[in-house]
């Protein structure tokens, strides 16, 4: 029986394997998913309180599709043999859908690293909560003002005192500078102080020094600094992007026998812009990768990646969110309203559970389909050309 083996149990994986199944109908072709743990994470809700509600069981939407779920690490891909290895066992694959996820850029050579915290996974988010529990008034350094950063900022101010420090001059420097004011505004109202042009150079016990020399106390120092594809791609392919995403075409194909997909795959958004490393993409990428992985075996037509418009959705705490569209990032709803926009998606990115039909009528519907989404590209790049022109 032919064999798809899909690598990764978040976004892209999970919905790699949903479209794999949705692919295979009725016909014998096996599935199997290889990730480490028994849930998926939802990674994008990291930020909030409570990291543990931000999980989904992975039997729940495996199980129903008929979907193998092997609990692995996978060190090595052997593209010449066609197999993994995973936790010292091989497992041999007709085709492969690297969907492996990305991982924090952490830094070299810091004193005190070792007392960094973060939110880049469940485990560095439960290790903050509880190092935080019970605790109001405290002290707390965020290095990197890009949207982790941000979203950790504005949460970790609603309890205590937040420094936010950053090498770029500008806070959300990769968000540009249409959504800065308001960003600049809720920090503002949220007393979140600011350091740029620099950088944590020492963490201590209840401390972190500064580029410059300045010692701020700090009851943690949350690392935020930026992400980098899993290091499985270097087994695929030696022409990485600068984020060490593997180059794939417009079926997300990367080699003859193997798929990739979410934030370790370089796909074209259009002639401009590769996809983001977000959840709003590695949901439809992993839904076209999988899906294209069995059709490829089965003899079935394949699906090209059209990706839909570009949005953007900033939690800042206590001041509300900011929704944007287009890659001008046009402000549409910001305070309140961007916050009830930000629930609906948070509520919207978890896949269905338990019933075949529903997780496979998911896979089969490649985007979100919300009202306040644009319902195509021209809209947004209408908006894109008048943000320009004005």
């Amino acid at each position: 029986m032919a064999h798809v083996v899909i690598i990764g149990g978040g976004f892209a994986g999970v919905w790699s394997a949903a479209g794999a199944a949705l692919a295979r109908g009725d016909a014998d072709l096996r599935i199997t998913l290889i990730a480490p743990n028994d849930h998926l994470v939802l990674r994008p809700r990291l930020y909030e309180p409570d990291p543990d509600s931000a999980k989904v069981e992975l039997r729940r939407i495996l199980g129903p599709i008929g979907v193998e779920h092997v609990r692995a690490s996978v060190r090595t891909i052997d593209t010449g043999r066609r197999v993994v290895v995973a936790d010292g066992r091989e497992l041999g694959y007709d085709r492969l859908v690297l969907a492996a996820g990305s991982e924090l850029v952490r830094p070299e050579g810091l004193p005190g690293a070792e007392r960094l915290f973060d939110i880049d996974t469940l485990e560095g988010a439960r290790r903050l909560e509880r190092r935080l529990r019970g605790s109001d008034g405290y002290s707390a350094v965020v290095v990197g003002a890009g949207f982790v950063g941000l979203e950790a900022a504005t949460a970790l101010a609603a309890r205590g005192r937040v420094l936010l420090v950053d090498r770029s001059d500008v806070v959300g420097h990769e968000l540009g500078p249409g959504p800065r004011a308001e960003i600049e505004a809720a920090l503002d109202e949220l007393g979140i102080e600011r350091r740029l042009g620099s950088t944590v150079t020492e963490v201590g016990d209840g401390y972190a020094v500064l580029s410059g020399g300045a010692k701020v106390a700090a009851d943690v120092v949350v690392w935020a600094g930026g992400l980098r594809a899993g290091g499985l791609t270097r087994q695929i392919s030696d022409d990485l992007d600068h984020l060490g995403r593997v180059p794939v075409d417009r079926w997300l194909r990367a080699l003859p026998e193997v798929f990739a997909a979410g934030d370790v795959a370089a796909a074209a958004y259009d002639a401009e812009h590769p996809v983001m490393q977000a959840c709003q993409h590695a949901t439809p990428l992993g839904k076209v990768a999988g899906y294209n992985a069995a059709a490829d075996l089965l003899g079935v037509p394949p699906r090209e990646f059209t990706p839909g418009p570009y949005v953007t959705c900033l939690d800042l705490g206590g001041a509300g969110a900011i929704f944007t569209r287009g890659w001008n990032r046009r402000v549409m709803a910001s305070g309140a309203e961007g916050t009830a926009v930000k629930k609906l998606i948070n509520q919207a990115i978890h896949p269905p559970v338990d019933d075949a039909e529903k997780i496979l009528a998911a896979a089969d519907a490649v985007y979100l389909d919300l009202p306040f989404f644009p319902r195509d590209n021209d809209e947004v790049q209408g908006e894109d050309e008048a943000v320009t022109a004005a």
